[in-house]
């Protein structure tokens, strides 16, 4: 499995993961937009930032990279920075595919992307993908796979993504929504000619929302990677946002509540890699030290309190707005 090649990697922060969901397109639900990104978020000007954040992502030692045909120019930012990096041969690069971003480098479509699981999709993006990213595509994801999904039992479908798995792209899946849980274990259920179909899972899971922790940690007792995303909670978990219990754990620890919070996570026995979704290097180089903050039993247990009910969790997330 190529994306195996992570487990070769020993960096400090080679448990830590670059994603590029916030720097791939001009809007997003992330906080604080308007403080990170430029007011002028021309195609060149987030091409640069995705460039920046690579250099800085590569320096100190992050060593994966996450990108979706939905967040809008990434694959291609990232494609030209490869291009560019051949000292970076030991970046591990995944994507996603699923949704078709929508917005035309607009920050106020009516939709930003749109959803489908069929697998007149997934050869299309497919296609998409592999002329951007080529061999250099170590791991594809199915986007968003929620119980409902037709890719949990769409027999054509998992055939296709076997033959991906054979030719030598490791598949996985990502997760959303306030079922997570029911979605990775029916994803964890999928064979192929009696073999599991996933090797990877990402999911959502932070201090706010832990609901699919149990789960995660079936699919990582079961062989596949986990990795985590919005582990700052779309900016709910950083600085001025942030709740007051974690920003006295902070204080304690004398680091960035984004630092406390993504530490937590990895904390999690189960935790293969967690995303930072950082969109400046200021930004990302506070989220590293995630690695160096230690935090106490008493610390945690104050930070586990800070749970929602993942369905008052996903709808507040819903109501998020793109900035």
């Amino acid at each position: 499995m190529p994306f195996a090649r992570l487990t070769a990697a020993t960096t400090p922060t080679c448990h830590l993961g670059l994603g590029l969901a916030a720097v791939g397109r001009p809007g997003y639900i992330n906080l604080g937009r308007e403080r990170d990104l430029p007011a002028e978020r021309s195609v060149e000007a987030l091409r640069t930032r995705t460039h920046d954040l690579l250099d800085a992502a590569y320096a100190q030692g992050v060593r994966y990279v996450d990108a979706a045909r939905s967040y809008g120019r990434s694959e291609e930012f990232l494609a030209e920075w490869l291009r560019t990096r051949p000292e970076a041969a030991d970046m591990v690069i995944g994507s996603k595919w699923g949704y078709t971003y929508t917005a035309d480098w607009s920050t106020d479509a009516e939709r930003h992307e749109i959803k489908d699981h069929s697998v007149a999709a997934y050869a299309r993006q497919r296609a998409e993908t592999d002329a951007l990213l080529g061999d250099r595509l170590d791991l594809y994801q199915i986007h968003s796979v929620t119980p409902d999904s037709p890719a949990l039992t769409d027999k054509e479908l998992h055939a296709r993504l076997a033959e991906a798995a054979a030719e030598g792209v490791t598949v996985g899946f990502s997760t959303s929504g306030p079922d997570q849980a029911d979605a990775i274990r029916a994803a964890l259920a999928v064979t192929v000619d009696g073999e599991p179909l996933f090797r990877t899972v990402q999911s959502t899971y932070n201090v706010l929302e832990t609901s699919a922790g149990p789960a995660l940690a079936e699919a990582h007792d079961a062989g596949l990677t986990v990795i985590v995303k919005e582990g700052m909670a779309n900016g709910r978990l950083a600085g001025p946002d942030a709740p007051d219990a974690l920003k006295t754990v902070a204080e304690e620890t004398t680091m960035g509540c984004d630092a406390v919070a993504l530490a937590a996570i990895l904390r999690q026995p189960w935790a293969g890699v967690v995303l930072s979704g950082a969109a400046t290097t200021t930004q990302l180089a506070s989220n590293l030290h995630a690695t160096a903050v230690d935090l106490d039993d008493d610390q945690l247990a104050r930070l586990a309190d800070l749970a929602e009910d993942p369905r008052a969790y996903w709808q507040r997330r819903g109501q998020l707005p793109w900035h």
